[in-house]
């Protein structure tokens, strides 16, 4: 089975792990946060700005690995208050709602994320 890494330059760098693994059809795309390209946390405290940014760098990920935001098979979201679910799934109606379906869902409330400063992380497998 053949095994891609995507580290694509519309998103900020990372280190120590990869954006996205693709291997055959699927997509394993790591949790996305919300920061632009620079690595600065943006639209810090308001939730509904950070859940716009998290799926604009999925999209993006998944864009450069040759799939989409229509191909996403399941997601998996991680936040830090249940209040925030309103608000992320408010985004994701808007996004997913031209596809006429929309992928398997995971809302995962944590105690922390690994920045202070971000109120959400987006995971997701989808294909090509």
């Amino acid at each position: 089975m053949s095994y891609e890494v995507i580290q694509p330059k519309t998103v900020h760098p990372t280190k120590g792990y990869s954006h996205a693994v693709r291997m055959g059809d699927l997509i394993f795309v790591s949790g996305q946060v919300s920061q632009d390209l620079g690595g600065n946390v943006l639209a810090k405290g308001d939730i509904k700005a950070q859940a716009e940014q998290v799926f604009a760098n999925l999209k993006a990920v998944l864009e450069a690995a040759g799939s989409g935001l229509d191909h996403i098979g399941k997601i998996t979201v991680y936040t830090l208050k249940p209040e925030y679910r309103s608000a992320v799934a408010e985004v994701r109606e808007r996004l997913f709602a031209g596809f006429g379906h929309y992928p398997a869902s995971t809302f995962v409330v944590v105690t922390a994320l690994a920045n202070p400063g971000w109120l959400v992380e987006i995971e997701a497998i989808a294909t090509v």
